[in-house]
């Protein structure tokens, strides 16, 4: 798989349109044949389904919205769904927009193995799948085989840049305790593979305890009350999303303890309320986590309905967040 060397990715600070750049739309990666997959017909408007799995955060927010005002520009006709954080209500909605016929499915698994078969069937009914954020298990439906492509970032990358972070805010010398996203999604399983292998190799450096917080706030901020009471020497914190970590900044405040001086936050997302929480010396760093995959995602329908060949990972590129940088990256925060 092409990619950005890791110098290339540090470099966040230059403008970037909507956040989001594909990094290998062609030369010298594996990619989806036309042939191998539904096709894809060329009309306006385009019946396209997305299926969301939740709206309870700014990110999710902010990923429909993307959709949304690309809908027209792309010439799109959306069916949208909300699952409201359910893996079987998005599986029913996504079995739904089959059943009407869809021309063409866009969707972010909430979890990789549930929303793998769902996949399938779409195949199966001639629709082609585009997946957005999070993907789906490779050893039940593959990229490129199954679906056109998985556009979304280096998860596994995003936790490497914030335990490097972490290491270096800390002089290598911390208890941490690690706030994971959703159990079962990509996002969280390869965040958490990244950061831990780092941390790893860091003598001085300890996970003391690992919990899901499910990427939401209040969940956030119940398991880290939790852990606070069982680990009170904790010094750092590792939130898979900004949602958790300002969750946990609650937290660590009700406990009468400073965030950011007490305890060192990394977190992954980029969010205003984030991006405000750096700004105010709380958090200590946000890798960014871009939503903004509606136009990607239309550009990647056109080339595949003309019958290019499409990479079967379409990698974003990420911006990172510190004291250093943050205020004049306001501008980026959702």
């Amino acid at each position: 798989m092409a990619s950005l060397n890791r110098d290339s990715r540090r470099q966040r600070l230059q403008p970037l349109a909507a956040s989001l750049v594909a990094v290998a739309l062609g030369f010298g990666v594996a990619s989806a044949q036309a042939d191998d997959l539904p096709k894809l017909v060329t009309k306006t408007p385009l019946k396209v389904g997305f299926a969301q799995t939740e709206s309870n955060n700014p990110w999710r927010l902010a990923e429909t919205k993307s959709f949304k005002e690309i809908a027209a520009k792309c010439g799109w006709q959306l069916v949208m769904t909300d699952a409201n954080g359910s893996n079987s209500k998005q599986v029913s909605d996504i079995q739904s927009m089959i059943a009407q016929h869809v021309d063409l499915l866009v969707f972010p698994p909430r979890e990789e193995k549930p929303l793998a078969p769902v996949v399938l069937q779409a195949k199966k009914a001639g629709i082609p799948v585009i997946l957005v954020d999070r993907n789906v298990d490779q050893s039940v439906a593959k990229a490129g085989r199954d679906y056109i492509t998985f556009i979304g970032s280096d998860f596994i990358d995003q936790g490497h840049r914030a335990a490097d972070w972490l290491i270096k805010a800390t002089g290598g010398k911390a208890k941490i305790i690690e706030l994971e996203g959703t159990t079962g999604a990509s996002a969280a399983n390869d965040r958490k593979k990244g950061f831990d292998e780092v941390i790893a190799k860091q003598s001085g450096m300890s996970i003391i305890a690992s919990q899901s917080g499910d990427f939401a706030r209040d969940k956030g901020r119940q398991v880290m009350e939790t852990l606070l009471q069982a680990h009170p020497d904790v010094t750092a914190v590792y939130a898979h999303n900004d949602e958790m970590a300002l969750g946990a900044i609650a937290a660590i405040k009700a406990a009468g303890k400073q965030p950011g001086k007490d305890i060192q936050i990394v977190t992954i997302d980029g969010t205003k309320g984030g991006l405000d929480a750096i700004a105010s010396g709380e958090l200590g760093a946000s890798v960014q986590s871009s939503p903004f995959f509606g136009p990607l995602a239309c550009d990647v329908a056109q080339r595949f309905a003309k019958g290019e060949k499409i990479p079967t990972w379409v990698k974003v590129s990420d911006r990172f967040y510190d004291k250093s940088n943050v205020q004049e990256s306001m501008q980026y925060g959702y």
